[in-house]
This record gives structure tokens, C-alpha cells and sequence, in this order.
């Protein structure tokens, strides 16, 4: 009971590290607008508008960090989340100084603004310090017990052991271990991790830490994801979940195409003087051609033309189609750099533009990879159920070292869920990995092979190396 407590008083502290930076910012934004911006006025805002202005402020403030993830006391680290509330100030206070411009018709110098904007980087670089350690002294890494069948975990394993500072998988066990020996084993575990088990197994266990109430992390099978997507039915007194899988409505459809239109032509517009300034470098550097033009699938399996800044020496597949690594020398030295901002797929703003594709969905694939990976992996073809995006689940939670057996669960998870507003949030949070650049890294060269034996873990040993 003592614990359960404990886990019910973590809302209330990331409530209360919420509450404090929203005060603090709320309280320096309105000196600086009763001192500065207010003062200046032509027409003076008095008690009204002046709460109204905080208000306004508070609320952009809040979507703000709500779309960077910048209120997630504990879940990232330090670095991360000062990283999240940096992109959160400056999106606020630019917006707010536009709003403060149009108020003022032009006349008010940014300078306060840009104080305020210094002083708040300030106190959210001491704020994400303080509260992520007193968050990881009230609650320490749980020691945790995996349970393994014939997929990924030693995979898994090593992720979650590279977050020390949340996770510690002390243990393990195989899957072929009696029932009651398994139980045993959570019992004496502060949490449990179930990573692809026969499905009889897994509901037994599902009920055993439920009854317990033994928190559990279970990596899902693709049939999982699709079941997230269902909906309630309740016309009789037999539950149902209905699966509609039917995608977006129409009228959605159509709401959605309004906006790729819309905004590709604003960034094509506004991201000019770097499509401009890329094609030069690329053209000085090499004098090869500077855009690169791959065949793509689409919705339906369609074929289409994609567009990306050349970001590899000419002729760098001149043996056949093959994935980027991590340290891969066809890359040339302009290529890295714009492959880490993610600069490279600028170009296909026009295939957003054209129809081809949208800005979020799942990336699209080569043919002839596709076909490889659906010699393993049947359900690949899913992807293709939703036209292919410019950035999605796998872009903004994946990297590129990420398996297509993973990619695929994130896609499904878009695909499940999809919505105006979930695209709307994975545009904002695309903004977020363009400055991390761990999102960017190449394949392990093991991950272009996508058959499940070759993760396959075949004894107890190969989990506990990784434990160590």
C-alpha cells in the first residue's frame, strides 16, 4: 500500500513542477509587459487586458511544451528536457511578440522580449536540474525481471539498460520455465518486462501482475496495435471491440490534403534561402547533380518519384540498393551535415505538394526493399494502407538504427490512431528531433537484414550478458 501511495503522489509532482515554471514565466512575462511593452503603448491596456495578455500567454506557453513533451519531469533526462523547454520558450515568445507587434502596429522594440527570453532559458535550465533530481531521489530506477520468448529481447534488454536512470533489468527468464517458477520470479521484482511470449502465457501473466498490482511493460506483437485502434461497442451486454479500420472519414481526408497544400507552400516559401543555399553547396562541392530522385511506394503500393538533396558521392548505389550505416563513406561531407538537421528531405516538400505524399505518415520505402522485407515480414504491406508521410511515429520516436520489425509497430500505431490533431503534434515534435542527434544515426548494419531469427535469443546466457 506504502508504495502504491508513492506512485499515486508522482502525478501530483510533476503537477507541482508543472505549476511552478508556469507561474515563474507567467509572473516575468507580466513585468516585463507592465514595464516595458505596456508602457509603450499607444492605447494602454488596463486590469482587463492586462490579464488577458497573461492568460494568452500562459496558454500558448502550455501547448507549447505540451507538443515538445516539456513538462515530462522523469522521463527525460536533464539535457532532454531543458532541450524540450528551450523549443517551448522560443516558440512561445515568438509568438507572443508577434501578437504584442500587430497589437502595437509595429512599433515596440523585441529587446525586452529577447531579455525575457534569456532570463526564462535560465530558469528552466535550473528548474529541469532540480526537479529531475528530486524526482529521481522520491523514485529510484525499479529493479525489474524480463521474460523472454524468441524475439527481441536481448535487443530490448540493452535499450532499457541504457536508461539506468529509470530501468535496472536485474533479471531473467526464458519463457519454456514453468508458470509458477515465472510467478515466483515477479513476485520478488519491482516490475516486469514481457517481450514476445506465447499468447496463453502472456495472459496468464497479465492477470497474475494485474491481481499483484505489479507494473508491466509488454512489448506488443502487431496484433496488439492493431486491437489499441478499437472502439467500444456496447449494443448488447456481451462486450465488443469493433476494429473499424477504415482509415480517415472523407471530409478528413480532405481537411488534411488543405493542409499539406497550405504548408508546403509556406515552408517551400519560407525555407527558400536554404533550399537555395543547400543546392549550392552541394553543386561547389562536387559538380554533380544536387537533387537525388528514388522510386518510392505509396498509398496502395503506388510508384512514385521521391526527392532528397544528394547527400552521397554520384553513383553511390551503382551496385544495387543498399541501406546508409553509421559510419558510411559514400556520404560526403555536406551530406552529413544536412542529414543530421534532416535538411536532406527538404526537397520533398514539392512531393507534398504534387500529391505523392502527405506530411505525416509512414516514410516510403523502395520497391525492392519492400519486397525484401515482406519475404520475413508479410504484414509490411500494411504501411500502405495511408499515403507515405514526410515524418511520423518512426521518424520522431525511432532512429535510424531502428529495426523494420519496430518501424513497422510505429507505423501501425499512426495508422490506428491517425487524426488531424495526432498529425498536428507529430509536426510540432518533428521540430524537437531536428536538434538530437541521436534520432539521425545510421543503421548497425545488422538491421538491414529484417528476418526475426537473427534476433532470435536461444539461451539464457545471451540475456544475462547483456545484464551484466
Amino acid at each position: 500500500m506504502k508504495n502504491k501511495n508513492k506512485e499515486q503522489f508522482k502525478r501530483v509532482l510533476k503537477l507541482f513542477a508543472a505549476f511552478v515554471i508556469i507561474g515563474l514565466f507567467g509572473f516575468c512575462f507580466s513585468k516585463v509587459w507592465n514595464s516595458q511593452y505596456n508602457q509603450d503603448m499607444r492605447e494602454r491596456f488596463y486590469y482587463y487586458g492586462n490579464v488577458l495578455m497573461l492568460i494568452v500567454y500562459v496558454v500558448i506557453y502550455i501547448f507549447s511544451c505540451s507538443s515538445f513533451s516539456a513538462f515530462r519531469v522523469g522521463y527525460y533526462r536533464t539535457p532532454s528536457l531543458f532541450g524540450s523547454q528551450t523549443l517551448s520558450i522560443l516558440f512561445t515568445n515568438t509568438i507572443t511578440f508577434i501578437e504584442i507587434s500587430l497589437i502595437s502596429h509595429g512599433r515596440l522594440s523585441p529587446g525586452p522580449m529577447v531579455r525575457l527570453t534569456f532570463l526564462e532559458l535560465i530558469i528552466a535550465a535550473l528548474w529541469s536540474i532540480l526537479f529531475t533530481k528530486l524526482y529521481a531521489n522520491i523514485y529510484p530506477p525499479r529493479k525489474m525481471l524480463i521474460i523472454y520468448g524468441n524475439s527481441s529481447a536481448k535487443r530490448l534488454a540493452k535499450k532499457m539498460n541504457s536508461r539506468v536512470d529509470k530501468y535496472i533489468i536485474s533479471d531473467s527468464i526464458s519463457c519454456d520455465e514453468s508458470i509458477d517458477k515465472i510467478k515466483d520470479k515477479i513476485l520478488k521484482n519491482q516490475a516486469v518486462v514481457i517481450s514476445d511470449i506465447p499468447s496463453d502465457m502472456k495472459n496468464q501473466l497479465l492477470k497474475f501482475t494485474f491481481e499483484n498490482d505489479i507494473r508491466t511493460y509488454l512489448n506488443p506483437k502487431l496484433s496488439d496495435i492493431l486491437v489499441r485502434g478499437a472502439d467500444e461497442c456496447n449494443l448488447f451486454d456481451t462486450p465488443l471491440l469493433l476494429c473499424r479500420n477504415d482509415g480517415l472519414s472523407a471530409d478528413q481526408q480532405f481537411v488534411k490534403r488543405i493542409v499539406d497544400i497550405l504548408f508546403s507552400l509556406m515552408f517551400i516559401i519560407v525555407g527558400s534561402p536554404f533550399l537555395i543555399g543547400i543546392a549550392l553547396a552541394i553543386k561547389l562541392y562536387d559538380h554533380g547533380p544536387v537533387l537525388y530522385k528514388q522510386e518510392r511506394l505509396t498509398e496502395g503500393g503506388k510508384v512514385f518519384n521521391v526527392y532528397k538533396f544528394r547527400s552521397m558521392i554520384v553513383n553511390a548505389e551503382k551496385n544495387g540498393a543498399q541501406l546508409a550505416d553509421k559510419h558510411d563513406d559514400r556520404i560526403t561531407p555536406i551530406g552529413k551535415f544536412i542529414r543530421r538537421i534532416r535538411f536532406d528531405e527538404l526537397p520533398q516538400l514539392f512531393n507534398i505538394l504534387k500529391g505523392d505524399m502527405s506530411f505525416v505518415g509512414p516514410r516510403p520505402e523502395r520497391p525492392e526493399l519492400a519486397a525484401k522485407y515482406e519475404k520475413t515480414m508479410p504484414e509490411f504491406r500494411f504501411r500502405l494502407k495511408v499515403k507515405a508521410g514526410l515524418t511520423g511515429y518512426a521518424q520522431v520516436i525511432g532512429k535510424y538504427n531502428t529495426t523494420p520489425y519496430d518501424k513497422l509497430k510505429l507505423d501501425l500505431m499512426y495508422i490506428q490512431h491517425q487524426s488531424l490533431k495526432l498529425d498536428l503534434k507529430l509536426m510540432l515534435m518533428t521540430i524537437k528531433i531536428l536538434f538530437i542527434p541521436e534520432s539521425t544515426e545510421g543503421v548497425d548494419g545488422e538491421v538491414e537484414t529484417t528476418k526475426r531469427e537473427k534476433h532470435e535469443i536461444h539461451s539464457r546466457e545471451e540475456v544475462e550478458q547483456i545484464l551484466k
